[in-house]
């Protein structure tokens, strides 16, 4: 989707160049993309130095789609540390925009508020931001397949992380007709997210699109879920007319092509802001082990009953951990989980710390010494 003015409520030119300033003109014009008295001081130096204030809807090839108090603008990202995938200028910035020339550029952009990243699906190392400046995550899970809470629970994670206020929507509701077989979904849902509300919406009945609307209605959101989750066909209900492209999920797995390939900044007709974004076909943590920990609260919970303090959850003696699972209060999937996460977590931040590579490989050499004396002592046993 190319950008286009007609989804903007900005002013014109004229009406905006009565201000008395441009931070001034900014605050007024800039307000139903987020703008605000917070990002209004912290932008106060770069107006001293003539540069206009802006929020980045769209970035491709280099280049980023900023809308200003002036009107939409076209500018290139060159000069805002290119090489750094975390660095680099995302949908949702507030950036620092020449006043004018040709080209113009992207001079800054503001210090970030949250930001929404995971790990690439390449082997360097490297994250990946998708959103930046975002209140809420609206994780998308379409109800046209089965469930999977893992996946649910890595998105959660890399959600917290973030610092944005995850929330759970359960799409095509309206293929689930019977309301105690929904509910149960809808309970399964709430058991792997603590703290988070889980809505459940139909595009195509408009059943619970009050209800997301108006939690989405104050602040920006990200709509964040595989392809075939319904993220387009639920932007266009929340904006009223069909903006984004949509194509049909084939109905054996639920899967669709996103023809969207970029993420695009969305004023909505009932307030706030909307980002969509292409369907992820991999959600990679990146240093998310708080986030992991927000999901999993109730492990958390319990291994501060355990008798020892760093206690690993897998065979140690007063493991109140394992002993949930053991009494039921505890699903050992979400134990396996929690795990997992972890893992991968950790994994991932050794890759650029050096200190914790070399934690891992210690505890990797005590752990294959203990197996191999337990061996030992089993055979010895055996003879």
């Amino acid at each position: 989707m190319s950008f286009s003015p007609s989804h903007s409520s900005l002013p014109s030119s004229s009406s905006s160049s009565s201000s008395s300033s441009p931070v001034a003109s900014s605050s007024h014009s800039l307000s139903a993309y987020g703008w605000d008295e917070g990002w209004e001081a912290e932008f106060a130096p770069y107006a001293e130095q003539g540069l206009l204030a802006g929020r980045v809807v769209r970035v491709d090839r280099g280049q980023c789609d900023v809308v200003t108090a002036d009107g939409p603008v076209r500018a290139d990202t060159a000069f805002v540390t290119p090489h750094d995938p975390l660095r680099v200028v995302c949908t949702g910035d507030w950036a620092a925009v020449d006043p004018d020339g040709d080209p113009r550029f992207v001079r800054t952009y503001l210090p970030r508020r949250t930001a929404f990243v995971r790990s690439t699906s390449s082997n360097r190392s490297e994250g990946q931001i998708l959103a930046a400046n975002v209140d809420h995550a609206v994780i998308a899970v379409s109800l046209a397949v089965e469930l999977d809470l893992g996946r649910i629970e890595r998105f959660l994670a890399l959600a917290w992380e973030s610092g944005a206020q995850p929330i759970v929507v359960l799409t095509k509701a309206d293929l689930v007709p019977d309301a105690t077989g929904l509910s149960y979904l809808v309970q399964d849902v709430e058991t792997t997210a603590p703290g988070v509300q889980v809505l459940t919406v139909s595009s195509l009945t408009g059943d619970g699109m009050d209800v997301f609307g108006a939690v989405v209605s104050g602040g920006t959101s990200v709509l964040l879920g595989v392809s075939g989750a319904g993220k387009s066909t639920l932007a266009n209900a929340l904006l009223g007319e069909d903006v984004m492209d949509v194509q049909a999920t084939r109905d054996i797995d639920g899967k669709g092509r996103h023809t969207t390939t970029t993420r695009n900044l969305l004023v909505l007709p009932g307030g706030g802001v909307l980002i969509d974004t292409p369907g992820l076909r991999g959600v990679g943590l990146w240093d998310a082990e708080a986030g992991v920990g927000q999901v999993f609260a109730e492990i958390e919970e319990f291994a501060q009953q355990c008798r020892f303090h760093d206690c690993a959850h897998e065979a140690e003696p007063g493991c109140a951990v394992l002993a949930a699972v053991e009494d039921g209060s505890l699903p050992e999937r979400r134990l396996d989980s929690y795990r997992k996460l972890l893992r991968e977590n950790r994994r991932i931040v050794a890759k650029t710390d050096a200190r914790l590579r070399s934690e891992i490989l210690k505890d990797w050499k005590r752990k294959g010494a203990e197996g191999r004396a337990a061996m030992q002592a089993k055979r010895g046993r055996l003879r």
